[in-house]
């Protein structure tokens, strides 16, 4: 059997931590399968910036586009947000994501019934809440040009330019109702079209797109509402597509429902290569003290195995064993409950290891 090639880029801070984690968890499954994964390390982000000058070498880039899959930690931190703006760490991960044509960025937000009480809100709306947000990775404000700070008539401008073709939103609502169709069968597209006339070409491209997809139930939402709704009544949610600045607000506002970022996974599928990335930060404030969440990285495993290598029995096995440890009152220290039984970084992982190999015999 052909191995599955995978590029590990630990990245900053909390990052090595975790995807050592993840890759413990890889382990289990090649031993229990036979599969092999053939594992390269690179460096990107701060880390590389500190060692070549660049937060995403060459070197890391080919090694990415030679991969089947991607896993990533976390980039950045306070020690290099002095740089100057094309060489700071968030620039590599959006160099990774255009390099390698990462189009559509996949965040499940599912609220698990042992970690009700971890979300701020009530537990009767957060219960049952299994919702997945669609964002596209390659447009909006974030790569539009022009863009940039300069001076104009003695002043400092800054500008940046929403933009999407037609086709680039035909791409990413093909992948949501695609996905759509494996679910509840209901799509939500969010925009801003009272205003923006890049997204009311959103809107009717959507729109469009749906027509070929009768069995969807399709509706739209202006992005203020969608956020007020994602607090008042998220259990009507199941596949929301967006665009990319919206996407990467809302994303965030629904992983509190779960009441931590550790908890979510996220899975940037292109043409070829994909990657699998925990939603959270590199949380340089707890870097080295192993009590960081590796349960995000984990999670992100199981939808590499799901989406990458078509592996969907061993991607259940891995969730079904972080729901297992999180029912016998295991925490790290951003989940934890009265009651609970504290354990740091890699005992978590060790944990799951250990119910993975316990029923996957």
């Amino acid at each position: 059997m052909k191995p599955y090639r995978i590029a590990v880029l630990p990245g900053d801070g909390i990052g090595p931590e975790i995807v050592r984690e993840a890759v413990k968890v890889l382990g289990v499954v090649a031993e229990r399968t036979g599969v092999r994964f053939d594992l390269h390390e690179g460096l990107v982000g701060g880390g590389a910036y500190d060692r070549f000058g660049t937060p995403l070498p060459d070197e890391t880039m080919q090694l990415a586009l030679a991969s089947d899959a991607v896993l990533l930690g976390a980039v950045g931190g306070p020690k290099w947000e002095s740089l100057d703006y094309s060489v700071r760490p968030e620039r590599g991960l959006l160099g990774l994501r255009s390099g390698l044509g990462l189009y559509a960025n996949l965040r499940p937000v599912v609220v698990f019934e042992d970690l009700i009480d971890a979300s701020p809100l009530k537990p009767d709306v957060v219960r049952g809440i299994d919702l997945m947000i669609v964002r596209e990775l390659l447009g909006d404000a974030y790569f539009g040009k022009p863009r940039g700070v300069r001076i104009e008539n003695g002043l400092r401008i800054g500008i940046n330019t929403m933009v999407y073709t037609e086709e680039e939103i035909r791409r990413i609502a093909k992948t949501a109702f695609d996905l759509a169709q494996t679910r509840r069968k209901k799509l939500l597209s969010v925009d801003k079209a009272n205003v923006l006339e890049m997204t009311e070409l959103w809107r009717d491209v959507v729109t469009e797109v749906g027509r070929d997809y009768p069995e969807v139930e399709l509706r739209h939402m202006y992005v203020d509402n969608c956020a007020m709704q994602l607090i008042r009544n998220p259990g009507q949610f199941d596949v929301i597509v967006t665009t990319n600045m919206f996407g990467d607000i809302l994303s965030d506002e629904a992983s509190m429902l779960t009441g931590s970022l550790g908890m979510i996974p996220s899975a940037s599928l292109g043409a070829k290569t994909a990657m699998y990335e925990p939603s959270h930060g590199s949380a340089p404030d707890i870097a080295g003290k192993g009590i960081a969440n590796p349960l995000a990285t984990i999670l992100s495993v199981a939808m590499m195995l799901r989406h990458s290598f078509d592996r969907t029995a061993e991607a259940d096995q891995i969730e079904k064993a972080v729901r297992m440890v999180l029912k016998e009152g295991f925490r790290t220290e951003d989940i934890s409950q009265a009651g609970a039984r504290i354990v740091g970084t890699t005992e978590m992982g060790d944990l799951v290891v250990e119910r993975l190999r316990a029923f996957s015999g």
